[in-house]
């Protein structure tokens, strides 16, 4: 099929590749505009533009997809249908009804549970023990349109917000590809989502990122792993030179009692307002990831320390 590919971060990277490698026209493909990143601050495109860009397809930047300009552009494409996956913007009725098909949205939940930008973090901060891709035909509602596809995956007790996100890409590229053939066979079926359920999955906002050891360790297990590469759960606890921002990447709940803070053993145990949880992998400010037992041995924490 002709299709326009809207996406931006490396969640849809991997969507687009699975289009191209499957033969699709890729006519356009749609990005946010190259924004500051790393250290120098520099302007860089977006994973999606890099990718695309780097295999000669025709990368558009929109500031906004309601400018009249702009749907008369995507309209001029002539397009079978519309994908989007993680774009990030809200696109009018005039763009998703312009492709002859329509426009599909991959989805990296199980809706109506988690709409919105940040549903992988939010699955595991709340515990869930599975979540899902899923294809659905787009609307103007966030979200909300009506399900053709999808596949389900278990949230393992050690999986972070980077290794479920990996996980999900895989299967949602593969879902992808697979529900176009039926689109355009048109044997696709779309099933409303259901009535009762929905959740919102609200963007990651830096001021969550702060540890409270006074949560229930579940609670303080599934932030730890929810935030986990970016931006990292965080502790401070007391340098020779003032306090030290410390990220904790990924952790377990296990036994232990404790004033809620208070590090129980040798080996990062810490004490939760119920429970408790052990960090695994803790990266220090100014410094690399690494796992426990390394960064013990640069910076122990004798039993009886309590974080902050």
């Amino acid at each position: 099929m002709r299709l326009a590919f809207l996406g931006t971060p490396d969640f849809a990277v991997t969507c687009l590749a699975a289009l191209v490698e499957a033969g699709h026209e890729i006519a356009a493909v749609y990005s946010q505009p190259p924004a500051p990143r790393g250290r120098g601050h520099d302007l860089k495109p977006s994973a999606v533009h890099a990718f695309a860009a780097a295999r000669g397809i025709e990368v558009r930047n929109p500031v906004s997809m309601r400018d009249p300009a702009e749907i008369a552009a995507f309209q001029a494409l002539k397009l079978d249908a519309a994908v989007v996956v993680a774009f990030g913007q809200i696109l009018p009725a005039a763009v998703l009804d312009a492709p002859r098909l329509g426009s599909f949205n991959l989805h990296a939940s199980l809706l109506p549970r988690w709409r919105g930008a940040a549903p992988i973090q939010r699955a595991i901060m709340a515990g869930d023990p599975v979540t899902g891709v899923q294809v659905m035909r787009m609307t103007e509602g966030l979200d909300e349109g009506p399900v053709l596809a999808s596949t389900t995956l278990r949230i393992d007790a050690l999986d972070t917000a980077g290794s479920l996100h990996d996980r999900l890409a895989v299967a949602g590229a593969a879902l992808l590809a697979e529900t176009l053939v039926e689109i355009a066979a048109g044997r696709a079926a779309a099933a409303p989502q259901a009535a009762d359920g929905a959740t919102y999955a609200k963007k990651i906002r830096p001021k969550e990122a702060r540890l409270n050891w006074t949560r229930p360790a579940a609670e303080v297990d599934g932030k730890i792993r929810g935030l986990s590469p970016f931006p990292g759960a965080w502790f401070e606890l007391l340098g020779d030179k003032g306090p030290i921002r410390v990220k904790a990447l990924l952790s377990r709940v296990e036994g232990g009692h404790g004033a809620p803070g208070t590090v129980l053993d040798d080996q990062l145990l810490i004490a939760c307002g119920d429970g408790a949880v052990r960090l695994l992998k803790v990266q220090r400010e100014g410094k690399g990831p690494q796992e426990a037992e390394v960064f013990l041995r640069g910076f122990p924490l004798a039993a009886g320390l309590v974080l902050s």
